[in-house]
């Protein structure tokens, strides 16, 4: 394609760039992440959990990997915080007799047995309160240095958007809050985009860390990345992951 057929499909990507819950189907066969993490987030769960226990899913999205768990419907529960998400969740829960708030305050105190959390912020405080005692809080987080080489390969040296995003301070966090860490990793791992639109996309979806992205405003870049990518066939970063699995204290 000449340039100015690739900046329409970048901005044809751009216009499009919207989803319902947490799905990324839209781009599956154009980029991977997460293929080689030395952990399995699921298989985590499955140590910890059984059918009798109280389970919360902390911003479920669109609940998309809390029905995969098969968790008793009666025993499970959820929050999302964003309204077109937790209308959506609504629509999929209400019918199961899964029960879902938009906060997590909204439950009472010493509620639920395990805590689970993908890529969610958290408050420690608030999840303690909620645990009962020696209940569980088992969470995969999004690092601060998750894509940092695709940020600056669009935008440049911006600031870290969530700079205390690593493990070692949320360990001293559960430490300092009642907690008992059972086991925990982190780890760096690849990101692979395969065309550029499909990048354009990612970013305008993820744009509390590609800020003030848009085709317009970073089109040179673009043309960079686009050379990358004729270059080696492909545009690579890392992104950053962590884990753990805490017990509550009494």
């Amino acid at each position: 394609m000449n340039k100015k057929e690739l900046v329409n499909t970048w901005l044809q990507e751009e216009k499009i760039a919207r989803i319902k819950g947490w799905d990324f189907s839209h781009i599956n066969d154009r980029y991977t992440e997460e293929t080689d993490l030395p952990w399995n987030y699921k298989q985590i769960i499955a140590k910890y959990i059984n059918k009798d226990m109280k389970l919360l899913d902390m911003d479920t999205g669109g609940a998309e990997f809390l029905l995969t768990l098969h968790h008793p419907h009666h025993n499970t529960f959820a929050t999302e915080g964003y309204k077109p998400n937790y209308d959506l969740c609504k629509e999929k829960l209400d019918p199961l007799n899964i029960e879902i708030k938009q906060n997590i305050n909204e439950y009472p105190d010493n509620s639920f047995d395990i805590i689970i959390n993908r890529h969610a912020q958290y408050d420690i405080k608030e999840v303690y309160k909620k645990l009962k005692s020696d209940g569980l809080f088992i969470t995969q987080q999004i690092g601060a240095l998750n894509d940092r080489g695709l940020i600056e390969l669009l935008c440049g040296n911006i600031p870290i958007s969530f700079p205390d995003k690593f493990l070692d301070i949320a360990t001293k966090e559960l430490n300092d809050n009642h907690f008992e860490i059972l086991e925990k990793n982190e780890c760096y791992r690849p990101i692979i985009f395969y065309d550029v639109a499909a990048l354009v996309w990612f970013a305008r979806i993820i744009e509390w860390e590609f800020i003030n992205f848009s085709v317009k405003n970073n089109l040179d870049n673009l043309f960079k990345a686009q050379a990358i990518l004729e270059k080696e066939n492909k545009i690579e970063a890392k992104i950053h992951r962590f884990y753990f699995v805490a017990k509550k204290l009494s």
